[in-house]
């Protein structure tokens, strides 16, 4: 939808301490970061404002940044992250922002990390009457590129996964995606689902167990293949299609993975299958007899050592009976990795995550 502004004018305070011009950019101009049409105007050290002519067709909403000349100039937040997008919708004619802080040298991003940014602090998932925070890792190079579109793969535990992580450990995947970087190789959006703290094992497992109690995995996936999907594919430039749209885990999610290749393939294309808590029900194998994909499907399974006696023998059970099934089918290709040494944990995950997503997405 395109709409006419008539006297949008944008207000900015920031530190009075740098000297470099300040852009704003956004969907209104492929998101280049340094047009001299969108330089700010500086009224005061530390106060800019931008005034967009009265004839310009904006979009609704309009998003955009600012940058002090280039995607290595960007603003950012208070933890010194990229911010995330600004948005300002229709019928508004006056706005007015602060940036607390600037990407000020420009070797910061020669790391090739990803840029973090809050889908929503609170989605709500009106499958449990609950929201959780959502967060995406776009790649570095994503304002960079305006036409490209990514792959995308949604995995949850969010807490766990990179930045500070939680008291269970981090995975630590903001670093190995710098690294893949290096290597062209980390072209893909990356979204992190929170769990529900003391709710996750119900939330996340497919299958009711005598322990546990019901599990409400198959909401969950409804969830992330319905309201979530279509919110991260309106908002980002992905590729939609099932090929390139990949889910991934681990434990309990591990097993929500193996469940949405089973009963999801229609969405999901692509699965990072990481220590599978396949003891919770062996309705999984009855599933797996029915697995039937003819599509390009590509399954990572992951199981360690130390993960209890059972671990690896159920996962290679779990394999075998995919491959029977979709025997004479070359394009459903299923890999599987196992450490001896292995343990259920975070940092045994983070090992593997680089070597699964590598494979699922860019071999």
């Amino acid at each position: 939808m395109q709409v006419e502004v008539d006297t949008l004018t944008i207000e900015l305070s920031t530190t009075t301490h740098d000297s470099r011009p300040v852009f704003i950019t956004g969907n209104f101009c492929k998101w280049l970061p340094d047009l001299e049409a969108y330089r700010m105007t500086m009224v005061s050290p530390g106060n800019y404002r931008y005034q967009f002519p009265e004839d310009l067709e904006l979009p609704d909403p309009i998003e955009y940044k600012y940058t002090r000349g280039g995607w290595n100039q960007v603003e950012l937040d208070l933890a010194g992250r990229p911010y995330g997008n600004r948005l300002i919708k229709a019928g508004e004619t006056l706005v007015k922002d602060h940036v607390i802080r600037w990407q000020t040298d420009i070797s910061t991003k020669a790391d090739l990390s990803p840029i973090v940014e809050t889908v929503a602090e609170a989605f709500e998932i009106a499958q449990f009457s609950r929201t959780r925070r959502v967060r995406v890792l776009l790649p570095q190079d994503y304002y960079e590129n305006p036409d490209q579109r990514y792959p995308v793969l949604y995995m949850t535990d969010g807490q766990n996964l990179f930045g500070e992580g939680s008291e269970y450990g981090n995975w630590e995947i903001d670093k190995s995606l710098a690294e893949l970087a290096k290597a062209h190789k980390a072209g893909v959006i990356v979204v992190a689902v929170d769990h529900g703290e003391e709710d996750r094992v119900q939330e996340l497992s497919p299958y009711d167990n005598t322990k546990l109690g019901k599990g409400h995995g198959a909401k969950f996936l409804q969830f992330i293949a319905g309201p979530l999907k279509t919110h991260i594919d309106q908002k980002y430039r992905t590729k939609p299609d099932r090929l390139n749209t990949g889910i991934g885990g681990s434990s309990v999610g591990g097993l929500l993975s193996m469940y949405a290749a089973l009963m999801f393939p229609q969405t999901f294309g692509k699965f990072m299958v990481f220590s599978p808590a396949l003891w919770i029900s062996e309705k999984v194998y009855f599933d797996a007899i029915h697995f039937f994909e003819p599509f390009e499907t590509r399954i990572y399974l992951y199981a360690g050592g130390k993960e209890g006696t059972h671990m690896i023998p159920n996962v290679n059970k779990l394999k075998d009976t995919l491959e029977t099934q979709s025997f004479g089918y070359s394009r459903v290709r299923i890999k599987s990795a196992v450490d001896a040494k292995g343990e259920h944990d975070e940092k045994q995950w983070s090992k593997e995550f680089p070597k699964a997503f590598e494979w699922l997405f860019f071999e």
